[in-house]
């Protein structure tokens, strides 16, 4: 799309790919960059094209993290006006209002909205991933690292916190240990130490990262019924913060009841009994089902 100025998307074969392209600043994180990069997955979720999504950066860096062209008072929202209006969520006797838009973290934003997509997200971590460089990249289904790229959770060193959702997300990926370790010293590692730690899939060299991640993406999406692929990523990434194994029964019994009346069902079976290579007719952007009341009804008994 011709209109982003912080990132560029593209769509190749089935597959999208969202570079982060502020080249000359690493591509650190900005409001645009914030708004374009949410824009860019409401794109990808309504193009029944695109299979996967891939996410990297322009030049020699991945995300440098937050711009800090605005100086110390950078972080400080309420004098910057935030990241979500110019209005102040601090009222008039000094108290501040947390439920107003602007104390929202920019970074778990785009998070959420990453969380969200409906299509599978691949990092190609082609260089340094800083600060909001690494935590956006925690709700992507799979990171790959070049062996030049450069991860740090650097917030205790700017005098901040993790934020992009990251404290629930970095966890459950590497284990508390390894996620407070690499926060609480907020040191830089290499790819080799993301591979060790689990925060990356694979390390590849700087010419090999794309192609990997194309190959990776056609290998995951390029024979499964895309509706199916969308409602797997749904399922499974809700299903980490289920309290009890009945939450998951729950919703995978309605949606083995929905995908099962489905157009996809009836061809997959037909075309295992036929041994032809099936044909899948339902798109994500008209089979996504209502899930309206799916989390919030009471167990079976």
């Amino acid at each position: 799309m011709s209109d982003f100025t912080t990132i560029a998307l593209a769509v190749d074969d089935d597959i999208a790919t969202i570079t982060l392209d502020r080249p000359d600043k690493l591509n650190a994180f900005n409001q645009v960059m914030m708004e374009e990069l949410v824009a860019a997955f409401d794109a990808t979720d309504a193009d029944d094209r695109v299979r996967a999504v891939i996410v990297t950066g322009a030049g020699r860096g991945f995300c440098a993290g937050a711009d800090l062209s605005g100086g110390a008072a950078t972080f400080d929202y309420d004098k910057s006006g935030g990241w979500n209006g110019a209005d102040s969520p601090t009222r008039a006797d000094g108290s501040v209002d947390y439920s107003h838009p602007a104390v929202r973290d920019g970074g778990g934003i785009v998070g959420l909205r990453i969380f969200e997509s409906r299509k599978p997200v691949i990092g190609a971590i082609n260089g340094p991933a800083v600060g909001i460089g690494a935590t956006m990249t925690l709700p992507m289904d799979f990171r790959l690292a070049s062996e030049v790229a450069r991860f740090g959770f650097v917030f205790a060193r700017r005098g901040i916190v993790p934020e992009a959702a990251s404290s629930w997300f970095l966890p459950r990926l590497v284990g508390i240990g390894q996620a407070l370790e690499w926060c609480y010293s907020a040191r830089v590692f290499d790819a080799a130490e993301a591979l060790k730690g689990g925060l990356v899939r694979s390390v590849h060299a700087p010419d090999d990262l794309l192609p990997a991640a194309r190959a990776l993406a056609k290998e995951l999406t390029g024979e499964g019924a895309p509706v199916s692929i969308s409602l797997m990523r749904k399922m499974l990434w809700t299903g980490m913060g289920m309290a009890h194994p009945m939450e998951a029964h729950r919703l995978e019994s309605r949606a083995i009841w929905v995908r099962g009346a489905s157009g996809d069902a009836a061809e997959g079976v037909a075309s295992f009994l036929d041994k032809r290579a099936p044909v899948f007719l339902d798109r994500v952007s008209e089979a996504w089902p209502d899930f309206t009341d799916w989390f919030d009804d009471p167990p079976y008994d």
